[in-house]
This record gives structure tokens, sequence and C-alpha cells, in this order.
């Protein structure tokens, strides 16, 4: 331990840090995570994003190759599932669920029932387009 003569030749023995020492430690902690915290969640964002874009390609390729194989667009999400054109239905990365998507039916309803799916979560993507218009 280290010593510290003050006070008229009285030793005092220096055990740890001094409040202000402390508080300047705090205060660069606070700072970095007030530039780590935002890049952090928005990076959370963009993945969410992506996953989103990526399922719906999935969804609207395993329709299109329905509609090719039998002529007519499916009754029901869940009959891509049933007809082996998908293992599962994906989560809406943003609601966290597979029953949330919005089925968009075609002109012709003899045609079938899912012409298109598009996301049912509210809000914006970072480029300002709303995801239910993705």
């Amino acid at each position: 331990m280290k010593q510290d003569k003050r006070c008229g030749g009285r030793r005092r023995y220096r055990r740890g840090f001094t409040l202000i020492e402390l508080m300047v430690v705090m205060s660069i902690i606070a700072l970095l995570l007030t530039i780590a915290v935002p890049r952090y969640l928005s990076s959370l964002e963009r993945s969410k994003e992506a996953v989103l874009h990526s399922d719906l390609t999935t969804l609207r390729e395993a329709i299109d190759k329905y509609y090719g194989d039998r002529a007519k667009y499916p009754d029901t999400l869940d009959e891509l599932v049933s007809s082996k054109y998908l293992r599962n239905l994906p989560k809406d990365p943003f609601t966290d669920s597979p029953t949330t998507w919005v089925v968009v039916p075609p002109d012709d309803p003899s045609k079938g029932a899912v012409y298109d799916v598009k996301s049912g979560a509210t809000g914006k993507g970072q480029d300002g387009t709303a995801y239910s218009e993705w």
C-alpha cells in the first residue's frame, strides 16, 4: 500500500478511488453508451427489414410456383405449407407472428384467394416506405 504523508506527519493509507475519479469514469462510460446504443438499435431495425424483405420474397415465390403448377392461387397461406411449397410460414419480424401477414386477393376471385402477401406490421422502414406497402 502507498502511504501519503499529510497533516503534520500523520500517515494515511490510500484505499481506492476518489469520488471525482469515479465520476469521470462514469461520465466516460455514459458518453460511450450514448454513441453505441443508437447504432445498435438502428442495426436491429436494418436486420429486421432485411428479414422482412427476404420473407416476403420467399412467400411471393411460393405463391408464384403454386400458381404455375395449379393454374390458380392458393386459398390460404397455410395451403402453401400443406402443399409443400413452404416448410412453414415465416414469422413477420416486426410482429413476431406468422398470422399477421396481409393477404391480397387476385382480381378474379375464381382463381383463388392469395395473389400477394404484405406485412401486417405498422410503421415505416428506414427508407420512409410503410411496411404494409412492401
